[in-house]
């Protein structure tokens, strides 16, 4: 059977129109429509569905994830992998449609989460079904999963399904905006919380107290001193080590010297790095500044490592092979700013590739939308993945 892009536009239109009437911004993230559609359809398919959930607790709020397999032989397994979850609508006022209504106009679908991530699941949905409906994998198994809280990090989608062992990849591809190119290289991303404290006194009378904000000021400015140099000299291509202060917070009046100061670092690591190494440096020079003891204190507060999938490698090979058969174009591989839930198999020693249709500017904007010709070529390629690797008629 060939790829008749004519025939399957309105199915992948129809699909995307009704994930996008299901809600499920963040907060409050409650995916339990969205998902019951998605698990249905695949169990019509032919496919073994389940719909699972951290806890009663969780599923109650609708962190529901699905995660559908077809096959199970010897051969490769290929996970694919889209977010059900939206941000929030925002300024209601900046959308000129219903957020919640599908609307087609000049070759896009627009609608909140047709960019991210809605539009990569409705391609993933319509290949599931395209698989199934060639028959399956003649080698290996396919699963699809789709999850609830990937706005909120993915501690109870991804990070969930791995910890419970409900998926276990080979491959895993996620549904990304790259405009239908390979993101094969990420950064991981390590938080890190730094306390200092100090005694509180009137500001009028400054020298009675400890001022915790200046002691901040003084842990900060070593690190940029020392910190900042050495991770300008480490790049990766073009991956770059970085630190960014996020969030700062001291103090409770103006009139009172502080007593207390918080601040929440984000550190970027390169593949070749490691999250404990990246927390014991930052640590080592906080702990060698003259501070009085215990007015200092430095927390992880998590870390995931970043990844590098070999091109070549089966899962790369054959997405190399699609792009190039099906554009007349080599593959490109973007360089990625932000992390995916991939993060989370990082140190499992497989191949993890983000991959689809929309550009990354689009996501998390109001009037999003997608380009229909991506979504198209998304599917196309991705079913000539899955044809090479599992043997898809």
């Amino acid at each position: 059977m060939s790829f008749n892009p004519a025939a399957v536009r309105p199915d992948l239109v129809q699909i995307l129109t009704d994930l996008i009437a299901r809600p499920s911004p963040f907060p409050s993230g409650d995916c339990t429509a969205i998902n019951a559609y998605t698990a249905d359809r695949l169990k019509r398919a032919g496919y073994q569905v389940e719909i699972l959930a951290r806890s009663a607790e969780t599923e109650a709020k609708g962190y529901t994830n699905v995660v559908a397999k077809l096959g199970g032989g010897s051969g490769p397994r290929l996970v694919f992998n889209a977010h059900a979850d939206t941000v929030a609508v925002g300024e209601r006022s900046m959308w000129h449609t219903d957020p919640f209504t599908a609307v087609e106009k000049d070759g896009l679908i627009y609608g909140l989460g047709a960019g991210n991530g809605k539009g990569n699941m409705a391609v993933q949905i319509w290949l599931a079904e395209e698989i199934a409906r060639r028959g399956g994998p003649t080698q290996g198994e396919v699963a699809f999963t789709f999850v609830s809280d990937e706005e909120n990090l993915g501690p109870d989608g991804m990070f969930y399904l791995r910890e419970v062992g409900a998926i276990k990849p080979d491959v895993l591809v996620l549904g990304a905006q790259t405009e239908n190119q390979l993101i094969t290289a990420e950064r991981g991303v390590m938080w890190v919380r730094i306390e200092t404290t100090g005694k509180a006194a009137h500001a009028g009378n400054p020298a009675a107290g400890d001022n915790a904000i200046m002691r901040m000021l003084r842990v900060l400015g070593q690190l940029d001193a020392t910190l900042a140099p050495r991770l300008a000299a480490r790049t990766d291509g073009p991956m770059q080590s970085t630190n960014n202060i996020g969030m700062i917070r001291g103090g409770h009046n103006t009139n009172v010297v502080p007593n207390f100061c918080w601040v929440e670092l984000d550190r970027r690591v390169l593949p070749t790095e490691k999250v404990p190494d990246a927390y014991a440096e930052m640590k080592a020079i906080v702990d060698a500044l003259p501070e009085p003891e215990g007015t200092v204190r430095i927390e992880l507060l998590r870390g995931t490592n970043g990844f590098r999938a070999p091109e070549g490698g089966q899962g790369v090979g054959a997405f190399q092979r699609a792009i190039q058969g099906i554009t007349g174009k080599p593959a490109q591989f973007l360089n990625a700013t932000g992390v995916s839930d991939g993060r989370y198999f990082a140190d499992d020693g497989i191949e993890i590739i983000n991959f689809g249709p929309g550009a990354g500017a689009q996501g998390h904007a109001a009037n999003e939308s997608v380009p229909i010709d991506q979504m198209l070529t998304a599917a196309e390629i991705q079913l000539a993945m899955v044809q090479d690797l599992l043997g898809v008629k």
